[in-house]
C-alpha cells in the first residue's frame, strides 16, 4: 500500500500527523479552514504541495457542508477571505498563495455567469480543488521519470547505478503521493538504476530522520542517513552522483527557496563537481519575483531548536535564529531545475514556464 499524507473524499478529509512519525501512524480529520491552518503551522502537514492541498480541500469540506453565504457575494466573499487566510500559515511557499488566487477567481466567474447560484459555485469551488489533488500526482510521476532520465545522462552516461544525496522530504508525505525530489529518487530505483539514496536528519524538525527515511524503509529503497554536518563529508568520500532536493518557491532567475541547510549543500556540490538539481512542480514557481532577496523567510520559533522532544538541551540564555527556510543562488543549481514539463537550466525556466502559460491560455479561449 502506498503511503498518503492525505486521504481525500467528497466532504471528507483526513491528514497523517507527520508529528507523530515514524513512531505512530495516525490520521486526523480535518473539518474546517481554521484547523487546517493549525495543522499547517504546527506542521501536523507540511511540504508545499500538500499544504496547497489541504489548505484547498479544508475549504472544500467546508463548502460541501453548506459554508458561506447567503448569497452569491458574501459567498464569494467568504471564499476569497478562507484562502487568503490560509496563505498566512506559512507565506514563503508560494503553491497556497497560487492555488489560492486559482480558486478565488473560479468562485467569482463562477458567480458571475448567467443562472449561478450558491450551489453552482461551491460546486465549481470544490471540482477545481479536487482537479488540483489529481493533477499533483500526474505532475510528481512526471517530475520522478523525467529527471531521472536527465540525471542519468548528465551523472551515468556509460550506465551503472548512481547514488543520490537529498535533504529534507519531499515525498508522498509531502505531496498528493509520489513526491518531488524523492519522486526522482524513486524512479531512478524503479529503474534498477539507483545503487543507494543519502538523506540528511534536517534539524531541526527532522523531517529527513523522520519522515523520509521512513518513506524510504517503507519502499525498501537502500538508503542511508547522514548527519547535516555530513553532508560535505559524504559527497567526498561516498560516492554521491548527483544532489536533488526539492522547493517552496522558486523564482523568475532561478533562485530558490528550500529548507535551511539547502543552500550549503549546493556550495559543497558545486565544490565536488556534483551536479545539483531542484525537482518542483510549475506551481511552486513564482515569476513575479525576479530574485531570491524578495523571498519572505519564514522564521520558526526558537524552542525547535533549544529543545527535543520537550526537553531543554540548549544553555539557558543563549538567542536563537531558526529561519525555516534559505535560499540557493541560480548559478549554484548546476544540473537543472526539474518539473513536470522537462528539466530547465535556471536561465531557461522563465521562458518555458511563460511559453506554457501561452499555450493554456490559447486552449482556454478556444475551449470557452
Amino acid at each position: 500500500m502506498a503511503l498518503e499524507a492525505i486521504r481525500y473524499s467528497r466532504g471528507s478529509l483526513q491528514i497523517l500527523d507527520q508529528l507523530l512519525l515514524p513512531q505512530r501512524s495516525c490520521y486526523e480529520a480535518v473539518g474546517s479552514v481554521r484547523q487546517a491552518w493549525e495543522d499547517i503551522r504546527a506542521m501536523k502537514v507540511r511540504g508545499a504541495p500538500a499544504i496547497a492541498l489541504v489548505g484547498c480541500l479544508s475549504l472544500a469540506v467546508e463548502l460541501q457542508a453548506g459554508a458561506g453565504g447567503p448569497g452569491l457575494d458574501a459567498l464569494v466573499a467568504f471564499v476569497r477571505e478562507a484562502l487568503s487566510f490560509l496563505v498566512t500559515a506559512r507565506p514563503t511557499a508560494v503553491n497556497m498563495a497560487r492555488v489560492a488566487r486559482q480558486l478565488a477567481d473560479a468562485a467569482a466567474r463562477e458567480a458571475e455567469r448567467e443562472g449561478a447560484t450558491e450551489e453552482t459555485v461551491r460546486e465549481r469551488v470544490i471540482r477545481c480543488a479536487e482537479d488540483m489533488l489529481e493533477k499533483d500526482l500526474r505532475d510528481n510521476r512526471s517530475i520522478g521519470d523525467l529527471g531521472a532520465q536527465h540525471l542519468l545522462e548528465k551523472a551515468a552516461p556509460g550506465g551503472g547505478k548512481v547514488t543520490v544525496l537529498t535533504h529534507c522530504n519531499t515525498g508522498a508525505l509531502a505531496t498528493s503521493g509520489y513526491g518531488t525530489a524523492l519522486g526522482v529518487i524513486r524512479s531512478l530505483h524503479r529503474l534498477g538504476r539507483l545503487e543507494r539514496a543519502l538523506c540528511t536528519e534536517t534539524r531541526p524538525y527532522n523531517q529527513g530522520a523522520r519522515l523520509t527515511a521512513f518513506e524510504l524503509v517503507y519502499e525498501q529503497i537502500p538508503a542511508t542517513l547522514i548527519a547535516d554536518s555530513a553532508a560535505a563529508a559524504a559527497m567526498a568520500q561516498r560516492g554521491v552522483s548527483a544532489v536533488v532536493v526539492g522547493a517552496d518557491r522558486v523564482v523568475a532567475n532561478g533562485d530558490t527557496a528550500n529548507k535551511v541547510g539547502t543552500y550549503q549543500l549546493a556550495i559543497a556540490a558545486k565544490h565536488h563537481g556534483i551536479p545539483f538539481y531542484v525537482a518542483a512542480p510549475s506551481s511552486s514557481c513564482d515569476l513575479c519575483l525576479e530574485t531570491g532577496r524578495e523571498i519572505v523567510i519564514e522564521e520558526r520559533p526558537g524552542q525547535e531548536l533549544t529543545d527535543v522532544s520537550g526537553v531543554r538541551v540548549a544553555a539557558p540564555g543563549i538567542e536563537v535564529w531558526n529561519p525555516a527556510f534559505d535560499v540557493t543562488p541560480h548559478d549554484l543549481i548546476t544540473g537543472g531545475i526539474i518539473t513536470e514539463m522537462g528539466v530547465f537550466a535556471p536561465e531557461e525556466l522563465r521562458a518555458a514556464l511563460n511559453a506554457t502559460a501561452s499555450v493554456g491560455t490559447l486552449d482556454g479561449a478556444q475551449k470557452s
